[in-house]
């Protein structure tokens, strides 16, 4: 049974459950389509060695592909970790550092990847 008490202290739904959501299932249409792209180029583009991986990525539509994939993936991880982290971590203190380690690791991971791939096409087309 509910009575009005929950809402007043603030135990009932917050509804910020629900854009996380839609969010995850965005995330994940998207990495639907993107990943068999990037699996099948990458294993294509290896077959020919380093210098052929590197003149994949320095073409423009797979390296706006790549970026576009690894924001999803790297986003959706975020997402995901940050529901894990909040659903099993009861420790204020704990769940708060593991909320900002998570969001700093995804922005390190991100940063390093979209510059690796930018330095990579930016070189080639110099």
């Amino acid at each position: 049974m509910s009575t009005d008490t929950h809402k007043v202290r603030g135990l009932g739904a917050s509804g910020a459950g629900t854009s996380d959501y839609i969010r995850l299932r965005v995330t994940a249409i998207a990495l639907l389509f993107l990943v068999p792209w990037f699996l099948y180029s990458i294993v294509d583009a290896c077959r020919v060695g380093y210098a052929g991986a590197i003149d994949w990525v320095a073409q423009p539509i797979n390296a706006i592909l790549l970026i576009l994939t690894l924001s999803a993936a790297l986003y959706h991880m975020r997402l995901g970790l940050q529901t894990v982290i909040e659903d099993y971590i009861s420790k204020s203190g704990s769940r708060q550092a593991l909320m900002i380690l998570n969001t700093f690791a995804v922005m390190a991971l991100f940063t390093a990847a979209i510059l690796s791939v930018l330095k990579i096409w930016m070189t080639a087309s110099a």
